[in-house]
């Protein structure tokens, strides 16, 4: 490891440990700077400005975040894998309430870190898993979308409640709901069906040859729609 990355490192270490124990409040440049062992304007031209730093940050906590979710291990039952992943995304922010606020709290448009975008792609991959297992009854997107929506919201509304006033039940109320909502909770019939498309969607990746770029996109087009569509009456 270079000077310069050593030098980094000690920064955004020094940058979490005050953000986990004393708040975002506490992550100042001249706090910091002391912790860390060097000049403020050290900082400035590593990170460019105190938003930088931040950033930096939150991807460290993205980074200890994907290594638990990497560490789970895959079963046969896809369904199951992605209540574990639900319950292992809670407890991160239960754990790590400052650094989740960082990761999830300010959202900006059209701006996401290389670190959530690593694990929106492990979220597609519990949901591929679930299509192609032909239990999902929405399309992969709207799948991703769903549970991204419900975990984030769920964890935000945890984080903001007092410890001894949090419902112990309203997580495993509120992933019982979501993934009932991307598996099948209406009529069989339309559950059926949605299943089936989602499921043929999941495959068409394994199709080379059989169709055209074209006839690929256009069935895949028509496919999450068949899923993504609610039952009629």
């Amino acid at each position: 490891m270079s000077e310069r990355d050593e030098t980094r490192r000690r920064i955004v270490e020094a940058a979490a440990e005050l953000l986990q124990s004393q708040g975002r409040d506490a992550v100042t440049t001249r706090a910091v700077s002391a912790a860390a062992g060097v000049q403020p304007p050290t900082i400035y031209r590593l990170f460019t400005d105190m938003g930088g730093l931040l950033d930096a940050v939150a991807a460290d906590g993205f980074d200890a975040y994907l290594v638990r979710k990497h560490d789970q291990a895959l079963t046969d039952d896809p369904v199951e894998d992605l209540r574990t992943g639900w319950d292992l995304h809670i407890e991160f922010a239960l754990e790590y309430p400052a650094h989740y606020l960082l990761m999830y709290g300010q959202p900006v448009p059209g701006r996401q870190s290389a670190a959530a975008e690593r694990a929106a792609q492990r979220l597609r991959m519990l949901i591929g898993r679930i299509a192609e297992a032909g239990r999902l009854a929405v399309s992969v997107e709207t799948g991703l979308e769903v549970v991204h929506a419900a975990g984030v919201g769920a964890a935000l509304t945890l984080i903001g409640t007092p410890a001894e006033k949090r419902n112990p039940d309203l997580s495993r109320r509120l992933r019982e709901a979501t993934v009932g909502s991307i598996t099948g909770a209406e009529s069989s019939g339309a559950r059926d069906r949605a299943q089936r498309a989602a499921g043929l969607k999941a495959v068409l990746g394994g199709t080379d040859g059989v169709f055209t770029p074209g006839e690929r996109a256009l069935l895949g087009e028509f496919l999450d729609r068949l899923a993504d569509t609610p039952p009629s009456g």
